[in-house]
């Protein structure tokens, strides 16, 4: 892989690579060559270099105009990706224009801005870089040699696929197009056939849960009710930064609140809360001024929080395949994490799942402040229906040595009882 720019050699050194990921290794030769890229692969593969080491080395650094737009869903992750591109931009001895285009910022500032000057890369979420290339005419969007879509599904899922569509709209025949997603949806395929002739697909296996650096725990809900579940939990775990997931804004807030009136500083993410205290939360998250985030799923795709040691699923997400992206936060690099979830008989499909992907599970309990391993043998055969009970481990009858008149019969009455109660679970 021949990289000729100096200084994008010196910024490949000074972020530490040694060598580069199976993404990169695949697709920084394919955008260098000028192919149009679907990436599909999943978080934490070193995908956001994949595509600006290649950007960094095509830019003509004497074009003082758009040259590249790339968005992003949420404002976070256009951050993410903006941080990352002025890392590389600050080691050219010339000035390359790097800009931000996003909700809650002054609006009126860079219009005037864009009237004296345009950016050379532009990194933004769809609906802002729309308003100023298309509402106002003052983002030169349509001079972009290449355009980066990145998590192509969840902008679907968040609906700025129009926004996208209008943004590519304004771009000329030759425009380089790079689009990188967890998964390919089936409903933005006609998006990426109008646009796409013969692209590239490079699709990065995803690695087996069981070979990553997280021990994943489960823990089972009792009869009290989760929140109480939850401060059992954390006077177990002393993290570095925690991060519990909930499936709707309103039970981050519900949560968040009980935490708070329980002596925890707690911080909140998720998408009702506004964009300039976002900002602000996650400066102070990556200050290290918060133990614990109480977040939606807005936090577990892309959003990048250093020294994430613990997940806790306050519920287990809705999308199987959200888990993943979940508990991704956490074991990144060379580091280990720990993934905790509350679980119930209903979440069967859930384990069967996870074992699936080849994670192994940790059944364990809370007791006496701390983190004990269940007395049952094996959580996942004792709950399957047709187990066979063996030496009093489900009927917790005593074994003698001695074999007492009648024994037999009453250990099969025993083994029948077993047999109701497993169906009556199965059942419910």
């Amino acid at each position: 892989m021949n990289i000729t720019q100096n200084y994008l050699n010196k910024a490949i050194k000074d972020l530490g690579f040694k060598k580069f990921t199976e993404v990169q290794n695949i697709v920084i030769p394919k955008v260098l060559s000028g192919s149009d890229i679907i990436g599909c692969s999943q978080t934490g593969t070193g995908k956001t270099h994949a595509f600006l080491i290649p950007i960094f080395e095509k830019l003509d650094l004497e074009l003082n105009d758009v040259q590249v737009v790339i968005t992003a869903p949420t404002r976070e992750l256009a951050e993410q990706i903006y941080n990352n591109a002025v890392f590389i931009a600050q080691r050219s001895d010339k000035y390359i224009d790097v800009r931000k285009f996003t909700g809650g910022s002054n609006r009126e500032k860079e219009i005037a801005r864009l009237k004296k000057s345009q950016p050379m890369i532009v990194v933004g979420t769809p609906g802002k870089i729309k308003d100023l290339a298309i509402n106002e005419n003052v983002l030169n969007v349509y001079k972009a040699k290449i355009f980066v879509i990145d998590e192509a599904d969840m902008s679907l899922e968040i609906g700025f696929l129009d926004d996208i569509d209008n943004i590519a709209g304004l771009m000329g025949e030759d425009l380089q197009m790079l689009v990188f997603s967890a998964t390919i949806p089936e409903k933005i395929r006609p998006f990426l056939r109008k646009y796409m002739t013969h692209p590239e697909e490079v699709f990065i296996k995803p690695k087996e849960l069981s070979s990553l650096n997280i021990e994943h725990i489960f823990i089972p809900v009792k009869s009290k009710d989760n929140k109480t579940n939850l401060l059992d939990l954390l006077k177990a775990i002393n993290p570095y930064i925690g991060i519990i997931f909930c499936n709707k804004k309103e039970v981050v807030d519900e949560v968040v609140s009980f935490l708070y009136s329980n002596g925890y500083k707690v911080a909140k993410l998720h998408g009702g809360i506004t964009p300039r205290e976002r900002k602000q939360v996650m400066k102070r998250i990556n200050a290290a001024e918060y133990q614990y985030v109480v977040a939606s799923d807005i936090a577990s795709r892309g959003i990048d929080i250093d020294g994430v040691s613990h997940i806790v699923n306050y519920e287990l997400p809705k999308d199987m395949e959200f888990y993943i992206h979940r508990t991704g936060r956490t074991g990144r690099a060379s580091y280990t994490g720990i993934a905790i979830s509350f679980y119930s008989p209903k979440d069967h499909a859930y384990l069967d799942f996870l074992e699936r992907k080849g994670i192994k599970i940790a059944y364990k309990d809370i007791k006496n402040d701390a983190l004990v391993n269940r007395r049952v043998r094996d959580e996942r055969t004792r709950r399957k229906p047709g187990f066979n009970p063996v030496d009093g481990d489900r009927l917790n009858v005593k074994r003698s040595k001695k074999v007492k008149p009648g024994y037999k019969k009453k250990y099969n009455t025993a083994l029948k009882r077993a047999k109701i109660r497993d169906q009556r679970q199965n059942k419910r």
